[in-house]
């Protein structure tokens, strides 16, 4: 399974289970007060109330207790499982979950069958959902197939993209961001003219000798719509190209923020990443996270997300 499913939320009490998966492992609580396993997770007894759990490695040990075959997709993001086979399974120590089977024939399921889990990773960064299949099986771990993995690239060694491919767009989704663009120097002739050109001659940005004597910053500073059209002075490095659309549009900014004050005469550079990724009636809108920094500063000196669709 791809990243681009939606999946749960780990909380803050859940996230020893969700990490328990991620080591292939399953872990439950038990009631250290009744001895009763509790699921799903919580911060008291489902059985006495008590506010004593600790949670304990469990075999996944499991038989079906009901399950229901979806053919048509409970969401258009799972049409590659078509059918799903829904099911609601009861672990050896008596706690019911839900979950779905797979590598079994639907034939072949009976209520009552024994179970044995299933580690699916679904993602490069070992996330795993539980699931469950028949005691007779070999499968044991579905591990994670990168859709990236065997696509072409193009003379510049980026992964070529089909518009079409959402598993392989979605694989895209990064909180890494791309290699830094080379520098760029924001001086005050700059500065001055984009002063001219927007009619925003406010003295913080064009008048050095007053903003040395009354600027908090010491010195003149690049208007911040300023810095963020520079952007396209600032040449990205991305890892990918994607293909077989008919237009691109730049659709604005979802979110764009001026954090750090750019001065007179700095460097700025900037990096991104892909945000999120989306199927709309618009067409394909991609949120590429664009910060600009000045160079060897941590804090952005402009955070914009930037809203493209293809079609």
């Amino acid at each position: 399974m791809s990243s681009f499913k939606p999946l749960p939320l780990a909380t803050k009490i859940s996230m020893p289970f969700w990490q328990a998966l991620k080591e292939q492992s399953i872990q439950l609580q038990q009631c250290n007060s009744c001895d009763g396993w509790v699921f799903f997770p919580r911060n008291h007894c489902s059985h006495c109330l008590a506010h004593d759990l600790t949670w304990k490695p469990v075999s996944g040990d499991a038989t079906l207790y009901t399950y229901t075959v979806a053919r048509v997709p409970t969401m258009a993001e799972f049409k590659d499982e078509s059918p799903q086979i829904l099911a609601v399974v009861t672990l050896k120590e008596g706690v019911r979950m839900n979950t779905t089977l797979v590598g079994v024939q639907e034939k072949d399921i009976m209520v009552g069958m024994h179970l044995k889990p299933v580690f699916d990773q679904v993602d490069v960064k070992g996330n795993t959902l539980l699931r469950f299949t028949s005691v007779d099986s070999d499968l044991s771990v579905l591990e994670y197939q990168d859709p990236l993995a065997n696509l072409a690239r193009n003379s510049q060694g980026q992964v070529q993209v089909p518009i079409t491919n959402l598993a392989a767009l979605n694989a895209l989704v990064t909180d890494e961001f791309s290699p830094w663009s080379e520098p760029l120097t924001v001086d005050q002739g700059l500065i001055n003219g984009f002063a001219d050109l927007s009619g925003d001659d406010y003295w913080i940005h064009t008048d050095p000798e007053k903003a040395a004597k009354e600027s908090p910053f010491g010195t003149t500073i690049a208007h911040g719509s300023l810095v963020q059209v520079l952007q396209s002075r600032l040449p990205l490095t991305l890892p990918y190209e994607i293909v077989g659309f008919n237009t691109m549009v730049n659709y604005g900014s979802d979110r764009l923020r001026f954090p750090t004050p750019v001065p007179a005469g700095a460097r700025i550079q900037s990096r991104a990443r892909v945000k999120s990724v989306a199927s709309t009636h618009k067409g394909l809108q991609l949120i590429l996270e664009v910060h600009i920094h000045l160079v060897d500063n941590d804090r952005p000196s402009v955070i914009n997300e930037l809203v493209i669709f293809y079609r």
